[in-house]
C-alpha cells in the first residue's frame, strides 16, 4: 500500500507541475528542483526539429549540384556537427542553472548583453513567423483537400486568419505554461509526429523516380562545403543561444557527453531523414526547388490520403518547433532588462509574430526567399556569439546567481558602465568581418548586398558563420576571456 500510495503522489507532483505556468525566468534554478535527464531533451530536440522547412533546405542542397548521397552526407555533417554546438552551449545551463541569454550577461555585461540577445530575438522572430505562416498554409491545404475551399491566402484571408490564431494559439498552449508541460508534450509529438513522417517518406521513396534521382553527378568539394555550412546555419546555429534553456533543469551529476549527444541525435536524426526526403523529390524531379510554398509543392506530389497525414504532420511538426522557439524567445526578452514575467514575455512574442505573418500573407507573395535570406545573415551575429560563449566556457568555473539578474551597478557583470569591453569589442568585430564574406542573395535578380570578400573560398564555400564563430573566440581568447573565472554566488 506504501508503495501504491508513493505512486499516486509522484504522479499527482507530475500533473501538478505540468498544469501549472512556470515563474522562473532568468533566475538559477535551484539544485532541488532540477530533476531532468538527457533523455529528456533528446525527446525536445527531435519533436522541435520534425519540420516541414527541412524539405527546402533539400532542395537547396541539389540546387547547389550535390547528388542525393553527397546531399545526405551535407546534413548529417552540418545537422549533427551544428546541434553538438548546441550541446556544448547546454552544458552552460547544467552548470549555471539559467537560460543561455541570461548566462551570457557574464561575457558581455549586463548592458552589453542587449546587443546579442537582440540579435537572437530577431532571429527567433524570423523563425517564428514563417512557422507560423507555413502552419497556416498547411491548415489552409487540408481544409481545400476535405471542403474544396481555394487555397490562394489572399482568396480567404478571414480564414487565413482563423488559422494563424489556431496556429499560435496553440503555440501558447505549450510554450507558455512552460519547461515540464513543453518537454511532455514534446517527447509524445516525436513519437506520434514522427510515425507519420516516416509514412509519408516511406510513400514518396516508393514512387519517386529512383532511375532520375540516382543518376545525379556528384558536386565539386567545394559543393559540399557549402551545402555543410548552409544546413548549419538554416538549423543548429539558430538554435544555439537555446541550448541552456533546455538544459537548466538537468542535474549537476549529468555528465557532458550526454548533454552534447541528446542535442546532435536528437536534432539530427529527424533534419537527416526531412531534408533528404527533400532532396530525393528534388533529384528526382519534383520542382520542389522553385516552388514559393513548399508545403503545397509536397502536397501537388502526393493522393489524398497521404496529403492528409503529410498536413497534419507538417502542421503539428511546426507547432512543437514553434513552441520551443518562442519559450526560449520569452528568455531573449527578458535579456534585455525588460521586467515582466516569463509568461508575459512568451505573449509579446506572439503579438510580434502573429502581425508580421498577417502582414506578409496577405501583402506579400514569395516572401519565403527574403525572409530564409534575412535569418541567414543573423546567423553571423549569432555565431559570433557562440564563439565567445564557448571560450568563456573554458575557463569559467561557475556563475553569480544573484548578479546575473542584478541590473544595477553592484551587479559583478556590470564590468564598466554595464558593458565588458572584452566580450562586447570580440563580438562587434568578429560579425563584422564575417559579413564581408557574405552575398545576401534572394534569388538570381535579387542581390542585398555583397561583402568585397564574397568572391574568396571562405565566402564562395558559405564559411562566413565559421569565420566569424573562431575570429570572435580567438579575439576573446587575447582579451584574456580564456582565464579561470571563478564567480562565487549561490544559486539557491
Amino acid at each position: 500500500m506504501e508503495q501504491g500510495y508513493a505512486e499516486n503522489t509522484a504522479e499527482a507532483t507530475k500533473v501538478g507541475m505540468l498544469s501549472k505556468v512556470e515563474q522562473r525566468g532568468l533566475e538559477p534554478v535551484p539544485d532541488d528542483q532540477r530533476n531532468g535527464t538527457p533523455g529528456q531533451l533528446f525527446w525536445v530536440w527531435f519533436a522541435a526539429n520534425i519540420s516541414i522547412l527541412g524539405i527546402p533546405l533539400g532542395a537547396t542542397l541539389v540546387s547547389l549540384g550535390l547528388n542525393v548521397w553527397q546531399a545526405i552526407l551535407a546534413t548529417a555533417v552540418g545537422s549533427f556537427g551544428s546541434f553538438a554546438l548546441v550541446g556544448v552551449i547546454s552544458v552552460a545551463g547544467r552548470n549555471g542553472g539559467a537560460p543561455s541569454l541570461g548566462l551570457s550577461r557574464a561575457m558581455f555585461g549586463v548592458r552589453g548583453n542587449i546587443a546579442p540577445s537582440f540579435v537572437a530575438i530577431l532571429s527567433r522572430w524570423g523563425w517564428e513567423t514563417v512557422n507560423t505562416i507555413t502552419g497556416a498554409f498547411a491548415l489552409l491545404s487540408l481544409c481545400a483537400i476535405i471542403f474544396h475551399t481555394p487555397v490562394g491566402a489572399k482568396q480567404v484571408p478571414l480564414l487565413v486568419l482563423v488559422f494563424i490564431l489556431i496556429f499560435v494559439g496553440l503555440t501558447i498552449a505549450v510554450a507558455g505554461v512552460g519547461y515540464d508541460f513543453l518537454a511532455e508534450v514534446q517527447k509524445w509529438a516525436t513519437w506520434i509526429f514522427g510515425a507519420l513522417t516516416l509514412l509519408v517518406a516511406g510513400y514518396l521513396a516508393a514512387t519517386v523516380d529512383w532511375s532520375m534521382v540516382l543518376s545525379g553527378k556528384p558536386g565539386s568539394l567545394s559543393a559540399v562545403l557549402i551545402g555543410i555550412g548552409t544546413i548549419a546555419a538554416g538549423t543548429g546555429i539558430g538554435w544555439v543561444n537555446s541550448g541552456a534553456d533546455m538544459a537548466r533543469y538537468q542535474k549537476r551529476e549529468v555528465k557532458t557527453s550526454s548533454l552534447i549527444w541528446s542535442a546532435a541525435a536528437g536534432a539530427g536524426i529527424p533534419l537527416v531523414i526531412v531534408i533528404s526526403v527533400g532532396a530525393i523529390m528534388t533529384a528526382g524531379g519534383s520542382g520542389l526547388a522553385s516552388a514559393a510554398d513548399p508545403v503545397a509543392a509536397v502536397r501537388d506530389a502526393l493522393p489524398a490520403w497521404v496529403s492528409i497525414p503529410y498536413l497534419i504532420v507538417a502542421f503539428a511538426g511546426l507547432v512543437m518547433c514553434n513552441s520551443q522557439s518562442v519559450y526560449s524567445a520569452g528568455f531573449g526578452i527578458l535579456a534585455l532588462g525588460v521586467r515582466i514575467p516569463r509568461a508575459n514575455a512568451v505573449l509579446v512574442d506572439v503579438v510580434v509574430i502573429t502581425a508580421g505573418a498577417l502582414y506578409f500573407t496577405l501583402g506579400f507573395d514569395g516572401f519565403y526567399g527574403p525572409f530564409i535570406t534575412f535569418i541567414s545573415l543573423l546567423s553571423v551575429p549569432l555565431a559570433a556569439w557562440t564563439g565567445i560563449f564557448l571560450v568563456d566556457m573554458i575557463g569559467r568555473r561557475t556563475y553569480d546567481g544573484e548578479s546575473l539578474i542584478d541590473l544595477s551597478p553592484q551587479s559583478r557583470y556590470w564590468y564598466k558602465s554595464g558593458f565588458n569591453v572584452a566580450g562586447c569589442v570580440s563580438w562587434l568585430i568578429a560579425f563584422v568581418v564575417g559579413f564581408l564574406f557574405v552575398t545576401a542573395q534572394v534569388s538570381a535578380e535579387e542581390v542585398w548586398f555583397s561583402g568585397p570578400l564574397a568572391d574568396t573560398f571562405i565566402g564562395q564555400n558559405g564559411l562566413a558563420w565559421l569565420v566569424t564563430l573562431l575570429l570572435s573566440g580567438a579575439l576573446y581568447t587575447l582579451m584574456g576571456g580564456a582565464t579561470a573565472k571563478n564567480d562565487g554566488g549561490s544559486h539557491e
